[in-house]
């Protein structure tokens, strides 16, 4: 066997065992993000906090400004936007002490203050969008729901898409695996998820395949955002405490942008109170 011929096959292999890492680790996070999401409430919103948490903490390791100062702020102002969202304070409370956070950031840092303005304005958006969503108790949960499985059928469609007809290159420069048959994969498969809420009742067929669009969408686009920002820093994974995956932005990267937009568009449509409702009800 010649040496390039081992290498590929080592290559394989190590690939092999992260998909069965990824497998086992999605089969258990899966399960439990639904059972706590379905519980809702102060569950979630735990939940949602301490994954905005690990976000900030990861984002502030991947631009290298993970002093004690910064984390401590940034862990103190997520906690308190947590607390507010479990008491469904109004949005205006929300949006005043999530700038005040922000301001309170970049004047700390010493230096990167727009970085790290950038990750603890995404850790919030993450945080405060998330709970938004599955706030309204009659379309919360399906609305949520309906973000979870679009993300994940792009992420699974993309990666078996892009695996099995490969094909050229979505955006080499930032992510050098991606492909535009993964990209497509990916986007198919989200408005398959779409067609079976429809088909179950649970919304408008056309609306929500627009909807489907677009959540698999932004979910491409944020995660070659994360993908841009290691790049920038030299980064290969934000960390390693997800076998198969690497760190909470490596893995929520895309959820944080499909589910910030459904709460915006959410919100437009049925108020803060009523998001899931403004996602799900045509």
């Amino acid at each position: 066997m010649t040496e390039s011929e081992t290498a590929s096959k080592t290559a394989a292999g190590q690939e092999g065992r992260n998909l069965l890492s990824r497998i086992v680790a999605a089969l258990v996070m899966a399960p439990l993000a639904i059972a706590i999401a379905y519980a809702g409430g102060w569950l979630w919103t735990g939940l949602v906090t301490a994954a905005a948490i690990g976000l900030y903490v990861e984002w502030l390791a991947v631009i290298g400004m993970r002093t004690l100062r910064l984390v401590v702020l940034g862990v103190l102002i997520l906690l308190g936007v947590g607390l507010v969202d479990a008491g469904h304070i109004t949005a205006t409370y929300v949006f005043g002490l999530v700038a005040l956070g922000i301001l309170a950031v970049a004047i700390v840092s010493s230096d990167r203050r727009g970085w790290a303005a950038i990750g603890i304005a995404y850790a919030l958006a993450a945080s405060i969008a998330s709970s938004a969503v599955r706030l309204d108790p009659a379309w919360g949960f399906t609305a949520l729901m309906l973000v979870l499985l679009a993300v994940w059928a792009t992420d699974i469609g993309g990666y078996f898409a892009g695996r099995l007809i490969g094909g050229p290159k979505l955006w080499p420069r930032v992510s050098p695996k991606k492909t535009w048959a993964g990209a497509i994969g990916g986007f198919v498969a989200s408005l398959g998820v779409a067609g079976g809420f429809a088909a179950a009742g649970l919304g408008t067929a056309a609306p929500l395949l627009g909807l489907g669009a677009i959540l698999s969408i932004a979910s491409q686009i944020g995660d070659l955002f994360e993908s841009a920002v290691k790049r920038r820093f030299g980064v290969k994974d934000s960390s390693h405490i997800i076998p198969g995956h690497g760190g909470l932005m490596d893995r929520l990267d895309g959820f944080v942008a499909a589910i910030v937009l459904a709460a915006i568009f959410g919100f437009l449509r049925g108020g803060a109170d009523g998001v899931g409702r403004g996602l799900m009800v045509w």
